[in-house]
């Protein structure tokens, strides 16, 4: 079961449209469906909210958090609150940035490496495991490690933007399953593809069409036995 959803971006309006910030977003959104409100928490370095009761059966509470220690620090908050809770890492989710992903693929999985994410990298240090869920939303990569840092730190496009919020809303329909610890479910809802297009049916075969018949002469509609005009006899 999910206890905790993080979403990792870094503070300040100069960086919340960022590719960075991908994981605040999706934080945004989960916090709007559930009706909970974020807001500072010192104890906890970061943006909280508290819901009580987040699904049907579910007790919770669930705590939503947004590190607002900048994303190389990501652990000191998720620790924080993780450790006064006693929430383990099995019960975390964060949600990130994925730069081996293309914009409009998201993927769900458990533990791993950081992939060179300095936010994973601190997560997993402080937590003292790397076996928290993680929710891969992609931005897509810029083709040269040189530019990362650059790169994720940009606005992307409005028609990435609009693929990588495409994949947030079909991660989104995941979070139920999630809070109920059904993480197998949740996992066939986020790596759902799209139904194939079904090929066009064949077209009947035409009905045949009976061979045109000639036109009669006046010589074809002579009576039997009488000879046509202009004819002798015998």
């Amino acid at each position: 079961m999910i206890r905790l959803i993080v979403g990792l971006g870094n503070p300040g309006a100069e960086y919340a449209d960022t590719r960075h910030n991908a994981g605040f977003w999706w934080v945004d959104e989960a916090a709007l469906r559930l009706k909970a409100r974020l807001a500072p928490d010192k104890a906890y370095f970061g943006e909280v909210a508290r819901v009580n009761a987040p699904a049907p059966g579910v007790p919770g509470p669930l705590w939503l958090l947004q590190p607002q220690t900048y994303m190389n620090l990501s652990g000191k908050s998720v620790s924080a609150l993780a450790r006064f809770f006693k929430i383990a890492p099995e019960e975390v989710l964060v949600v990130h940035d994925e730069l081996d992903l293309l914009p409009g693929q998201v993927k769900l999985k458990q533990g791993g490496g950081s992939a060179g994410h300095n936010g994973l990298k601190d997560i997993s240090a402080q937590l003292g495991s790397p076996h928290y869920w993680r929710l891969r939303l992609g931005i897509g990569h810029p083709g040269d490690r040189a530019e990362v840092a650059a790169y994720v730190l940009r606005k992307p496009p409005a028609s990435e933007r609009e693929l990588i919020e495409q994949a947030m809303l079909k991660s989104l329909a995941a979070l139920e399953h999630l809070l109920k610890g059904e993480l197998e479910a949740a996992g066939r809802v986020v790596h759902a593809q799209p139904p194939r297009p079904k090929a066009p049916k064949a077209l009947s075969p035409a009905v045949a069409t009976p061979p045109a018949q000639p036109t009669p002469t006046a010589h074809d509609l002579q009576p039997l036995g009488k000879p046509g005009p202009g004819g002798g006899g015998s």
